[in-house]
């Protein structure tokens, strides 16, 4: 079968014929129709410091995806043949104190799929019938295919109430994009999204904004002011790692604050903590999704209606996978999709 493989330590990926993964009793084989390209996978094909770290070649990339099930081991009961699904990219020990617990997020012995072992970015792609999320109702192949990264988005903005509140979300890439969706969609009353590309905030715009603010002209204070806002911001989404970004939405919140951390800083840098105190600011650290309740989460917001299509700004044959990685990696789009039927 094909498969965008990082065969060599060194930049660049290549497509090229591997063997079909093969399945254990508890696993489903799955035809891949389509797969989103994440930050993660630009890590790896730019071969940095991390994917140096994290990575051992060869390995075949991927863990955003949509396809059907066509094959499943003898001890599956819950997944069969032909059934529309996604996988929870994170596969867990079941054993820690967490697993047992059922706060399988939290698992300390996580592997991720396209990462620690061979991912989805294939014809076929083998996974523990555990770790699959079945469609239950319809969804467009597009949008099913993003459901790991949307999981992000609804466990960041789903981390605290948001009827009524006012909601800084700094960073408009594609899941701080769907976190403003979400938080239009569960009741925020104001919904601020900060960036510097023109692009990007157009998208906000289009998902549902109040305002999309570019702080290379404007401040968040000025934003404030526009809105209206006395006291400053209710919640918090720092999508963006950068520490800038979070300095602002610190100076930003009204006392007793919540912000939500999901932007992963390249390195550490110094916050105002007695600031923090003072003001008596909450803040938590969120990765990956919930298992599986954000899925569940995920899949009522679409049957109710809310609409990611917006963010999804190209779409490539898995040919095309160089222009398709070099758009994902310009900083001006949505999120890319790469199709395997074409």
């Amino acid at each position: 079968m094909k498969a965008l493989v990082k065969e060599k330590a060194e930049p660049g990926l290549w497509l090229t014929d591997v063997p079909e993964p093969d399945i254990g009793h508890g696993d489903v084989l799955i035809k891949v129709l389509r797969t989103g390209i994440c930050g993660t996978d630009l890590h790896i094909r730019n071969w940095d410091h991390w994917a140096r770290q994290a990575v051992r070649t060869p390995l075949v990339l991927g863990h955003e995806f949509v396809g059907d099930v066509v094959a499943t081991g003898r001890d599956v009961t819950e997944v069969t043949v032909g059934d529309r699904v996604s996988g929870e990219g994170h596969l867990v020990c079941g054993t820690c104190r967490n697993c047992l617990a059922g706060r399988r997020h939290l698992c300390r012995a996580t592997v991720g799929l396209g990462v620690g072992r061979d991912g989805a970015f294939a014809e076929y792609v083998a996974l523990p019938a555990g770790n699959v999320w079945v469609h239950r109702i319809a969804v467009d192949p597009d949008i099913a295919a993003i459901f790991d990264p949307f999981g992000n988005a609804v466990h960041t903005a789903l981390s605290f109430p948001l009827v009524g509140e006012d909601v800084l979300i700094t960073g408009a890439g594609p899941i701080g994009l769907m976190a403003a969706a979400v938080a239009r969609h569960a009741g925020a009353r104001h919904v601020v999204v900060t960036d510097v590309s023109e692009e990007r905030l157009q998208l906000a715009r289009k998902i549902g904004a109040s305002l999309a603010l570019n702080v290379a002209e404007d401040t968040i204070a000025d934003g404030q002011r526009e809105l209206g806002l006395r006291e400053g911001f209710d919640i918090g989404l720092e999508m963006s790692g950068n520490p800038a970004a979070l300095r602002d939405m610190l100076a930003n919140m009204t006392h007793g604050g919540r912000i939500a951390l999901l932007g992963l800083p390249a390195e550490e840098f110094a916050v105002d903590w007695a600031h923090i105190v003072t003001s008596m600011i909450t803040l938590k650290g969120v990765y990956g999704r919930e298992m599986f309740e954000t899925w569940y989460a995920m899949s009522v917001l679409i049957e109710g209606g809310l609409d990611l299509t917006p963010v999804i700004t190209g779409r490539y044959s898995h040919r095309d996978f160089e222009a398709a990685f070099a758009e994902a990696a310009g900083g001006r789009s949505g999120k890319i999709i790469l199709d395997w039927e074409a």
